[in-house]
C-alpha cells in the first residue's frame, strides 16, 4: 500500500509557502513633511510636488518571497522582484537617518529605486537576509552598500 499523495506542494527546508509581510505601505511621512516645509520657498516647490506625488501613489510591499513597488501615474506601474534576482543592495540615509533611499541592482544590470523607505536599515537587513537564503540555492554571495565590488 502506497501513502496517499500530499495535497500541499513540496517546499524547500526552512521555506514557507505563505508570504510573511515585512512592510506594506507608502513612503516615510517625514519625507512629505520635510519637503512641504521646503516647499514654502520658491526653490523647494518641485521637491514638495514630488513628495506629494510619492505620498499619493507610491507603495512598497516587502515580503519573505518578493519585493513589490507600485508607482507611476495614479500608481498603475507595478514592479515585482524576487530575491534571487537581486545582485546588490545600495542604501543612503535621508531625513537624519529616519528613512532612506534604496537601489536594488538586479542580476541583469537593471536597477529598482525605492525612495523614502521607512525603517530602511531594517528593510535592508531583511532583504540581505533573504538574498543570502536565496543565494544558498544558487551559490552566489549578496553584496551591500556602495563600497561593494561589482
Amino acid at each position: 500500500m502506497t501513502p496517499a499523495p500530499s495535497s500541499t506542494p513540496p517546499v524547500a527546508p526552512g521555506a514557507s509557502i505563505n508570504e510573511d509581510v515585512f512592510y506594506e505601505g507608502g513612503p516615510a511621512k517625514g519625507d512629505l513633511i520635510l519637503n512641504l516645509l521646503f516647499g514654502l520657498t520658491l526653490i523647494g516647490i518641485p521637491f514638495a510636488v514630488g513628495a506629494i506625488v510619492r505620498a499619493l501613489w507610491l507603495r512598497f510591499t516587502i515580503t519573505s518571497r518578493r519585493i513589490s513597488v507600485s508607482g507611476g501615474w495614479l500608481g498603475r506601474d507595478r514592479t515585482q522582484v524576487v530575491y534571487s534576482q537581486i545582485r546588490e543592495v545600495r542604501s543612503v540615509p535621508r531625513g537624519f537617518g529616519f528613512w532612506g533611499d534604496m537601489v536594488l541592482v538586479l542580476s541583469d544590470g537593471m536597477k529598482l529605486e525605492m525612495r523614502a523607505v521607512p525603517r530602511y536599515r531594517e528593510a535592508e537587513a531583511f532583504i540581505l537576509e533573504r538574498m543570502a537564503t536565496a543565494a544558498k540555492t544558487t551559490g552566489t554571495t549578496p553584496k551591500s552598500g556602495f563600497g561593494a565590488a561589482a
